[in-house]
C-alpha cells in the first residue's frame, strides 16, 4: 500500500466521530446520569501519553482530555480543569483577577470516564478481569492491570 490520504482513510486509519455513551457515577448520596462523547485513541491521546512520560502533565488527566469531547469532537475538559477545575466564576465575580478553581475533578466520575473510555477502545475485545467500581460502573481491566489476591504466601 501507498501511504497516502487515500489509502489510509480507506485501511480506516482515521479515528472517525466520538461514539456517544451512556454514564452513571454516585455523588454523594445521588445517582448522577450524563451522556457523554469519546472521542476513540488516536493522535490527541498518543501526544498526551508523550506529555505524561516526560512529566509535563497527568497521565489519566490527559487520557480524559483528549477522549472526552462534545458530539463534534471539540475537548470538554483541559488536563487543569480535571486536576484543579475550573475558574470559580462566582470568585471571577467579585475580583476580575481571581484564579481560584473548584477543585479537581470528583473520582467517582473520573472513574465513570475511565470507563466509557475503556469501552469505546475495546469493543468487541473480551476481557479476562472484571472490576465493579464504587461509581457503579464497571471497569473491565487487562491482566496486566487488574487487582492482585490480597492473600499472603506463606514462607
Amino acid at each position: 500500500m501507498k501511504l497516502n490520504l487515500k489509502t489510509l482513510q480507506q485501511a480506516g486509519a482515521f479515528t472517525g466521530r466520538p461514539v456517544e455513551k451512556q454514564i452513571k457515577w454516585q455523588q454523594g448520596e445521588t445517582t448522577l446520569e450524563a451522556t457523554v462523547y469519546v472521542r476513540p485513541l488516536g493522535y490527541q491521546s498518543a501526544v498526551s501519553d508523550v506529555l505524561s512520560v516526560i512529566g509535563k502533565q497527568d497521565s489519566i488527566a490527559g487520557r480524559i482530555a483528549a477522549a472526552i469531547c462534545d458530539e463534534e469532537g471539540s475537548p470538554v475538559f483541559t488536563v487543569l480543569d480535571i486536576t484543579h477545575g475550573p475558574i470559580d466564576t462566582a470568585e471571577l465575580a467579585k475580583d476580575p483577577d481571581s484564579t481560584k478553581r473548584l477543585g479537581a475533578l470528583d473520582g467517582n466520575l473520573t472513574v465513570a470516564l475511565l470507563g466509557a473510555i475503556h469501552e469505546v477502545n475495546n469493543m468487541g475485545k473480551t476481557s479476562n478481569s472484571q472490576t465493579s467500581t464504587s461509581s457503579g460502573t464497571n471497569l473491565s481491566l487487562p491482566e496486566s492491570v487488574a487487582p492482585r489476591s490480597r492473600s499472603r504466601k506463606k514462607t
